[in-house]
């Protein structure tokens, strides 16, 4: 049986198949209530499941049943490279990171390949460095790595 939270993330997902321009508007409190569930296990899985690295845009998911934009990324490639490179930011965690390498797999900015190597080179069994700075020193690396790798010229 599938749980609570795989349910939601198939509903949104249809709801976005079905939107022509792959952009939804939804209330937090009517879709938990539509799923008689507590409003935060909607913002657990838009904070889960359709974050950027997931190629998701959400907007406005604070407040007491406010609005929330769901957008599904489908902007070309420099502007998906630079939100993407901005989400990284100057730290970034392994599992994070992963999930990056496998939205840029998906979209075929990178090739198998690539992103075994890239999974390999931002481990924390590879980055041989303290603890406190491991996720700025992988976020640095994985910069390195997609600007290098999807040869963008937007530095």
């Amino acid at each position: 049986m599938a749980r609570i939270s795989d349910i939601i993330e198939i509903f949104i997902k249809e709801l976005l198949e079905d939107a022509n321009d792959r952009e939804i508007e939804i209330q937090r409190n009517e879709l938990a209530n539509y799923f008689k569930c507590a409003p935060s296990q909607i913002n657990y899985v838009l904070t889960t499941r359709f974050s950027l690295d997931k190629g998701y845009i959400v907007e406005g998911r604070r407040g007491g049943g406010g609005h929330i934009k769901i957008v599904q990324t489908n902007m070309d490639k420099e502007n998906f490279i630079k939100l993407i490179l901005h989400e990284i930011g100057n730290a970034i965690s392994a599992m994070k990171a992963k999930s990056v390498i496998g939205v840029l797999k998906d979209k075929k900015f990178i090739t198998d390949r690539e992103a075994q190597i890239m999974i390999s080179a931002i481990s924390d069994r590879s980055l041989i460095t303290s603890t406190n700075i491991k996720d700025e020193v992988r976020a640095n690396i994985m910069k390195g790595m997609i600007l290098s790798l999807v040869n963008f010229n937007g530095r």
